[in-house]
């Protein structure tokens, strides 16, 4: 039988995106969101599904909802802000957890803070499962699967294709979690430990197939603590952001005013004021206009590239709500593998997870020919 899910934050730009995603999938989500009127009325439209009201600021509604058998997905963001609530509730239930988060000091938090926790209730926390940061772990897996003992140094780009500006493609959600990593500290893998480092600290620059080179800088991701374990001749894992294109200098100078005192809180508190979280996103039709290119490259201890894998896919959010909902469904009726805070590999696997992406039309271009 089934685990039930229950999908935490359903109202929301992304919450409505996963729901749909469910539902096409033919899933039966409770829907949980802090307004009554508004997750009943999504409930409705939806084909009469089950909705209650849970809110982060009583976390005894959710509770109420979750036991050692659900599969919760959290879409409540800024995670930063109001994300730690779900977590606390599938730790102390025993709980699979998923969620879209793709804010650095959140992920980090959930792997070092709540993952002792967690082994020790039977819980699995796969926290960023989506756009942010499911396609980099992949590529990444890839390259390194072929790469085997000769891997020492993972990088991977994040770059957005077709038409419109990040401003344009980000939903209020997103861009109230810009806001907030910028100014917040972030990390990488560097010389076999986690280390912390300012957001945007290093630009590099990448090569793809089509010929263009891309610029990203440097974001703290769940591929720095995940990887690893799974890989453990890698030395470095490095992951950029490429959202901004030639601008990314400009981001690179912006995160260093939050090394400058009273700078950084002051600059969250103006983000509060005019980023208001969730207030909607690009439709279908604005989604359809874009998609996603990833680039993973492994390097051997001498700075060779020895193994390139380069995705290419559809709009981010379109795959976040199609990724949560093939991970919650999987979780629901084949489980998954460990308990914990895990990487999209270690709790689904990499050849489960390919095909999955590779349903949602995130693949590998060029990849290389199986021999017979």
């Amino acid at each position: 039988m089934a685990r039930p899910i229950v999908l935490f934050g359903a109202t929301g730009y992304t919450g409505r995106l996963v729901a749909d995603a469910l539902i096409k999938r033919g899933g039966r989500p409770l829907l949980a969101a802090r307004n009554e009127a508004a997750v009943k009325q999504l409930a409705e439209e939806l084909g009469g599904l089950d909705a209650a009201v849970a809110d982060v600021g009583r976390p005894e509604t959710l509770r109420a909802l979750v036991d050692e058998y659900t599969v919760l997905v959290s879409t409540v963001g800024p995670f930063l802000r109001w994300g730690s609530t779900a977590v606390d509730v599938a730790v102390d239930a025993g709980a699979v957890y998923l969620d879209s988060t793709g804010e650095p000091p959140f992920i980090r938090e959930v792997f070092e803070q709540r993952d002792a926790a967690a082994r020790s209730s039977g819980a699995t926390l796969v926290t960023a499962f989506g756009y942010d940061f499911v396609p980099g772990n992949l590529a990444a897996g890839l390259a390194l699967e072929r790469a085997g003992d000769r891997a020492a140094k993972v990088s991977v780009g994040y770059f957005l294709t077709g038409g419109g500006s990040p401003k344009e493609a980000m939903s209020g959600g997103t861009a109230s979690s810009v806001a907030g990593v910028m100014m917040a500290p972030a990390f990488h893998f560097h010389n076999g430990r986690v280390v912390t480092e300012r957001s945007a600290k290093r630009v590099r620059s990448f090569n793809t197939s089509g010929g263009k080179q891309l610029q990203g800088t440097s974001i703290g991701c769940s591929e720095h603590l995940s990887l690893p374990r799974i890989y453990p001749s890698l030395r470095e894992v490095d992951v950029y952001l490429g959202w901004f294109g030639p601008a990314s200098r400009v981001m690179q100078g912006v995160s260093v005013l939050a090394e400058v005192p009273g700078v950084a809180k002051g600059a969250e508190r103006l983000a509060e004021r005019f980023v208001k979280g969730s207030t909607g996103g690009p439709g279908p039709e604005a989604r359809a206009k874009s998609g996603s290119l990833i680039v993973a490259e492994v390097e051997d201890t001498g700075g060779s590239v020895i193994e390139r894998v380069e995705l290419r896919g559809p709009n981010g959010y379109t795959f976040t709500g199609e990724i949560l909902a093939w991970g919650a469904l999987h979780a629901a009726e084949e489980g998954v593998e460990g308990t914990g805070a895990l990487g999209p590999v270690e709790a689904f696997g990499l050849r489960a997870l390919e095909a999955a992406c590779a349903e949602i039309g995130l693949k590998e271009e060029n990849p290389p020919v199986q021999a017979q």
